[in-house]
C-alpha cells in the first residue's frame, strides 16, 4: 500500500510561478523532529523526505501514512510533554522542530527547544498570541492600521453590554471565541435574536469552555475569502500563492464550520494586483508591527482574508501551516525547491539567503471525513487505498495502524492532493484519487473550487473605484470624524457645516462696509492628498488645521480629500490649503505713508516658524544629532518636536490695532529673514535698521549659529532669530500701539529700529548674537 505516486521530479510546469529555488548547498545533515498527527504532518514529512539535506525525520506522534515515508519515523510521545520532546530530540541530536498544530505554539514549545540551543521553525508564545487571542489579534491589527473588520471585545462579565451592541451596531455580525477552539470557535448568525443566543452560549454557557471566556464581535465581510501562507524570519516575509479552503461540512458550503473539507491553489481571485496590497498593506506592516513590539514572528505566517469591495480585510492570523492547505501547497513547490532549507533559513533569521519557487499550474487537495464529523463520529473503520493516479498523494490524518492494518482514529481521516497544469484537471485528478480510497462511512465534498470554476464562466464584472483602490466609505467615516473639529470654527458670516458641495461666506454678516480680500482672516480650504485614507490620520490633520482656524478667527468651510494609490506610496500625504480674509479699502497695508523715522516693532516667534530647514538640516547632520535624540535646549522633548514647533498665528494680537489704523505695514519674518522680508512693505528708496541687541536669540537659534558655523548676517537673511512679525508705526502712534497690542495678549514688544532713508536693511550690534 503506498501513499502517493508522486516522484519528486514529476509534474513540473513549464516555469516559474515564483522568481524565488531555496539551495541546500552547504547546509548541515538536518534531523528534524516533526511535532503533530495530522495531515498537515505527514504532507511536511512527505515533502521533507526529498531533501538531500534531510538525514532523519521525528513525527512525534505520528499516524498511519507518516511512517511510510522513507526518512520518517513515527515517535510514541504526547505532544504536550515539551520536557519529554526536548529530552528525546537531545538523545536523537535533532537540529530542526516543526510544530504542526497551534496549541503547542500557544503553550510555548518554541522556548523549550530554544533554551537548548535546539532552531525551531515557530513562533515564541508572545508571538504565538496572534492565533491564541482573537481579541489581542484585533488589537494588534487596530493598533498597526492593517485592513480588518469593525469589531468590539465582551468579557463573560459582560453579556448585556455585548447584547447592546449586536442589537444598535447597524450590521451583520460574527462571533468569534478569543481562544483556540480546534477551528470551531466562530459562529454566523443570521439574526439579531441568532446573534444574541450565540452571544449566552459562548459567554455565559461557556459552549467553548475557556476559550470562550471573551467574545469578539465584529461586522460581518462579504466576498471571497482567500489563505496566504507566509514564510517569515522575522524580517523577511515571502508568501506562497494564495488558496481558497472550504470550511463548511456541505457542499455549496452548507451545514456547520470544520477544520476544512479541502482548498486549493493558487485562488484565481488573488490576482497580482491584489497579492501585492496583501504583501504592502497587511503582511510586511504584521511582520513589522510585532518585530516592534518585542515578539517577531518566525514560522509559518497563516492569514486569512476576505477580499471586499474595499480590498482586501484580515479575518483572522494563524501561526502555522495550514490545514488542508499545506496538503496542497506542498505540491505547488518546485521539485528543486528544498522546503527544509527554507525552515531552517526562517529558524536561523536569514530567509533572505534563501529562494524560493513554486511552479506553475494548480494544486487541490480533498478531505476524505469520517461520518458524523464535525459532530460525533465512529473509529476504527479500516482503510483500503488503492494505487494513486500520477501525480496525486493521499495524505493520511485521522489514521492509525492496528494489527497490521490501517483505520480510521479521526473526523478527518485522509487529504488526496493532486497536482495539474490546469485547475479542472487538478480536480480531476483528485477526486480519481478519492475513488481509489474506500472505508466506511467516506464523506467528502465534490464541490471544491467551485467558485474559481464558477468564474470562469461568467462574464468580466466592471472595475470598481475601490480596485483603484479608493475607499468612498472612509472618505464618509473622515467628514463625520472631522465634522465636530469643523464646527468649532464657526464665526459671523459661516456657518462652518460641511459635507455640501460647497462653501459660503457672507460677507454682509461681518460688518464690513467697502471689502476688499485682504487682512482679516475669514474662512479656509484645506487640500489632503495620500494614497490609502487613514480615517485617524487624516482626522488628526484636519484637528491641526481646525485649531489654527480658532486661534485665527476664521471657519474652515470645506476642503478636498483625495485617494490616489498611484501617485502616493505607504503612509505618505501632501497637505495644502489656502485662507481668505478681507480690509476695508482704506485699511489696506502697507500705507503710502511710510517714511524714514517710523519705528518698527517686532512680536515674538514660536520657533522656527517653518522656514530655513534646508539649512537646518545641514546643521543637524554635521552636530552628529538625530531628530528623536533629546532636544539640547530642552531635554524635555526630541529635537525633531522641538524644530516642528507651530508657526504662531499673529491675528488676535495684531487685527485690533490694524482695524483702529494705527498700522503703517506689516511684515511677516519667513524664509529670507530680516533682509529680504522687511524691504517687501516699505516704499521704494527707503530701507531701515534692526538693532540686534535689543532682544535676545532665542535657544534654537543660538544653537543653530553655534553648531553651524553659520556667520550672524547670514541668519539675518536665512531665520527670523526669534522675531515672527516685524509692524511699521509712526512715532507720535508708538505708545497707543504698544498699549492695543499688549491688551490684545502682546505681551512682549520689541523697539527693533527705524525706517531709513537708504534702500537695504542694515543689521546693527550682531555681534550681541556670538556673545549669547
Amino acid at each position: 500500500m503506498g501513499a502517493s505516486s508522486l516522484s519528486p521530479g514529476s509534474g513540473d510546469g513549464p516555469g516559474p510561478r515564483l522568481d524565488l529555488a531555496a539551495s541546500s548547498c552547504d547546509m548541515p545533515r538536518l534531523t528534524i523532529l516533526v511535532i503533530g498527527s495530522g495531515g498537515r504532518e505527514h504532507a511536511l514529512a512527505w515533502r521533507l523526505s526529498q531533501s538531500p539535506t534531510v538525514h532523519k525525520i521525528y513525527v512525534c506522534p505520528g499516524n498511519g501514512g507518516t511512517a511510510l515515508e522513507s526518512k520518517a519515523v513515527n515517535v510514541n510521545i504526547s505532544p504536550a510533554d515539551f520536557p519529554a520532546l526536548v529530552d528525546f530530540a537531545l538523545k536523537n541530536e535533532v537540529n530542526l522542530v516543526i510544530p504542526g498544530p497551534e496549541q503547542p505554539l500557544v503553550d510555548g514549545v518554541e522556548s523549550y527547544f530554544r533554551k537548548v540551543g535546539i532552531p525551531v521553525f515557530g513562533p515564541s508564545a508572545l508571538a504565538a498570541r496572534m492565533e491564541g487571542s482573537k481579541a489581542f489579534s484585533k488589537a494588534f491589527m487596530d493598533r498597526h492600521k492593517i485592513p480588518t473588520a469593525k469589531f468590539k471585545t465582551f468579557r463573560s462579565s459582560e453579556v448585556d453590554q455585548a447584547i447592546d451592541y449586536v442589537r444598535t451596531c447597524g450590521f451583520k455580525v460574527v462571533l468569534k471565541a478569543d481562544g483556540l477552539a480546534a477551528g470551531k470557535g466562530v459562529l454566523l448568525p443570521e439574526t439579531v435574536d441568532e446573534a444574541i443566543a450565540g452571544l449566552k452560549a459562548i459567554l455565559v454557557d461557556n459552549v467553548f469552555g475557556a476559550a470562550g471566556s471573551e467574545v469578539v464581535v465584529e461586522e460581518l465581510l462579504t466576498g471571497p475569502e482567500v489563505s496566504v501562507l507566509a514564510f517569515s524570519d522575522g524580517y523577511t516575509i515571502v508568501p506562497l500563492p494564495a488558496a481558497q479552503d472550504h470550511k463548511r461540512i456541505g457542499e455549496g458550503d452548507i451545514g456547520p464550520n470544520t477544520g476544512g473539507m479541502g482548498a486549493y491553489a493558487p485562488a484565481p481571485v488573488a490576482t497580482p494586483t491584489v497579492m501585492e496590497s496583501i504583501l504592502k498593506d497587511t503582511l510586511q506592516p504584521t511582520i513589522s508591527g510585532m518585530r516592534k513590539e518585542g515578539y517577531p514572528f518566525v514560522g509559518m505566517l497563516f492569514t486569512g482574508l476576505m477580499i471586499t469591495a474595499d480590498g482586501p480585510k484580515v479575518l483572522e492570523y494563524n501561526v502555522r501551516f495550514g490545514d488542508p492547505e499545506t496538503e496542497a501547497l506542498v505540491l505547488l513547490l518546485d521539485p528543486q525547491t528544498d522546503l527544509a532549507a527554507i525552515l531552517l533559513a526562517c529558524a536561523e533569521h536569514r530567509l533572505d539567503s534563501v529562494d524560493i519557487k513554486a511552479r506553475q499550474g494548480y494544486s487541490v487537495s480533498v478531505v476524505l471525513a469520517s461520518q458524523g464529523y464535525p459532530g460525533s463520529y465512529a473509529k476504527g473503520k479500516e482503510i483500503s487505498i488503492g494505487q494513486m493516479p500520477s501525480d496525486v498523494v493521499a495524505f493520511h490524518a485521522g489514521t492509525i495502524v492496528v494489527d497490521g492494518k490501517v483505520v480510521t482514529s479521526g473526523g478527518r481521516v485522509l487529504c488526496v492532493a493532486a497536482y495539474a497544469p490546469t485547475l479542472q484537471s487538478a480536480l480531476d485528478a483528485a477526486y480519481a484519487g478519492v475513488s481509489n480510497v474506500l472505508f466506511e462511512g467516506k464523506v467528502f465534498r465534490r464541490d471544491i473550487a467551485y467558485r474559481a470554476l464558477s468564474a470562469q464562466t461568467e462574464e468580466p464584472k466592471g472595475l470598481t473605484y475601490a480596485q483603484a483602490g479608493v475607499s468612498v466609505d472612509a472618505g464618509n467615516a473622515l467628514v463625520e470624524a472631522i465634522k465636530p473639529f469643523v464646527r468649532a470654527t464657526r464665526r459671523s458670516g459661516a456657518d462652518a457645516e460641511i459635507g455640501g458641495f460647497g462653501g459660503v461666506f457672507d460677507l454682509k454678516a461681518t460688518g464690513y462696509n467697502d471689502p476688499v480680500l485682504g487682512a482679516e482672516p475669514l474662512y479656509f480650504l484645506d487640500y489632503f492628498a495620500c494614497s490609502k485614507l487613514d480615517v485617524q490620520t487624516a482626522s488628526r490633520v484636519v484637528k491641526g488645521i481646525t485649531d489654527g482656524c480658532i486661534q485665527a478667527g476664521c471657519a474652515l468651510i470645506g476642503g478636498e480629500t483625495a485617494e490616489m494609490p498611484s501617485m502616493y506610496h505607504g503612509d505618505d500625504y501632501d497637505l495644502a490649503g489656502f485662507a481668505v480674509g478681507a480690509v476695508e479699502r482704506h485699511l489696506i497695508l502697507p500705507q503710502p505713508t511710510i517714511a524714514p523715522g517710523d519705528i518698527l516693532f517686532g512680536l515674538p516667534s514660536s520657533g522656527l516658524h517653518s522656514n530655513g530647514f534646508s539649512l537646518v538640516r545641514k546643521v543637524i547632520t554635521l552636530a552628529g544629532l538625530s531628530y528623536g535624540d533629546p532636544c539640547p535646549w530642552d531635554t524635555s522633548i526630541t529635537l525633531g518636536r522641538a524644530l516642528l514647533e507651530p508657526t504662531r498665528i499673529y491675528v488676535n494680537g495684531v487685527l485690533p490695532a490694524a482695524q483702529a489704523g494705527l498700522l503703517k505695514g506689516m511684515s511677516h519674518i519667513t524664509g529670507g529673514g530680516f533682509v529680504e522680508n522687511i524691504p517687501r512693505v516699505l516704499p521704494p528708496g527707503t530701507g531701515c535698521f534692526i538693532d540686534a541687541s535689543t532682544w535676545e536669540l532665542p535657544p534654537v537659534f543660538r544653537f543653530l549659529m553655534q553648531h553651524g558655523g553659520v556667520a550672524p548676517l547670514e541668519m539675518a537673511r536665512t531665520f527670523n532669530n526669534g522675531i515672527g512679525m516685524v509692524l511699521v508705526v509712526a512715532p507720535e502712534a508708538a505708545e497707543r500701539v504698544m498699549e492695543v497690542l499688549q491688551s490684545a495678549g502682546e505681551t512682549t514688544v520689541v523697539r527693533l529700529g527705524e525706517v531709513a532713508a537708504q534702500a537695504g536693511v542694515e543689521m546693527r550690534n550682531l555681534d550681541a548674537w556670538a556673545l549669547n
